[in-house]
């Protein structure tokens, strides 16, 4: 059950190649990440747990960032 998690985590993140918005790939890789976090807590990888955390939060910030600059072009 625990590789569960590890393996929804490859799934989420190997379909993000699929996506034809960057936004909404960022999105899922993030997703990923979170998913990969859990995993590595619960089997106390802390590489995986660190590799992780820097991914979620470039995502999050690339897809957020992003975002923000293109709603202060429509203004």
């Amino acid at each position: 059950m625990l590789e569960l998690i590890g393996w929804v985590a490859t799934a989420v993140f190997a379909s993000s190649y699929f996506c034809k918005e960057p936004r909404t790939l960022r999105l899922l890789q993030a997703l990923a990440a979170l998913l990969w976090i859990g995993y590595g807590l619960t089997i106390g990888a802390v590489p995986i747990i660190i590799a992780n955390v820097i991914v979620a939060v470039l995502a999050l910030y690339s897809s957020l960032r992003k975002q923000s600059a293109n709603s202060e072009e429509v203004v």
